[in-house]
């Protein structure tokens, strides 16, 4: 599966982003896998954020709960991350990928796609 993260940028604190996870498979990937967002500030390690399941269930990290919300359209093969309320500790280089539960948590991925950089800066 390859995925593409699209819609980040630069954007004033306490403004909104959001942004996209095209899947390109010949499978409705996310009926069939959870999903989830990392990000990855330099220097730092890769961080989950946000996983959806493939019924929809939804978790988040304690730092964006409650300003980013996950979600997903199955025919169309994306996955989405609406951010609110954007900090500027949230800067940082985001990713998506799909996955069983356990493969989400450990990062145990054949590929990542490029990311998609966000800047939260006044």
């Amino acid at each position: 599966v390859q995925l593409v993260e699209s819609g980040g940028g630069l954007v004033q604190p306490g403004g909104s982003l959001r942004l996209s996870c095209a899947a390109t498979s010949p499978r409705s990937i996310f009926s069939i896998a959870a999903g989830a967002w990392y990000r990855q500030i330099p220097g730092k390690q890769r961080e989950l954020i946000a996983s959806i399941s493939r019924l929809g269930s939804t978790n988040y990290v304690d730092s964006v709960k409650g300003r980013f919300t996950i979600s997903k359209e199955n025919i169309k093969n994306t996955m989405y991350l609406q951010m609110n309320l954007l900090k500027p500790e949230d800067t940082a280089v985001y990713y998506c990928n799909v996955g069983t539960a356990e493969a989400l948590k450990t990062m145990d991925f054949d590929s990542w796609g490029q990311g998609t950089q966000v800047t939260v800066s006044s």
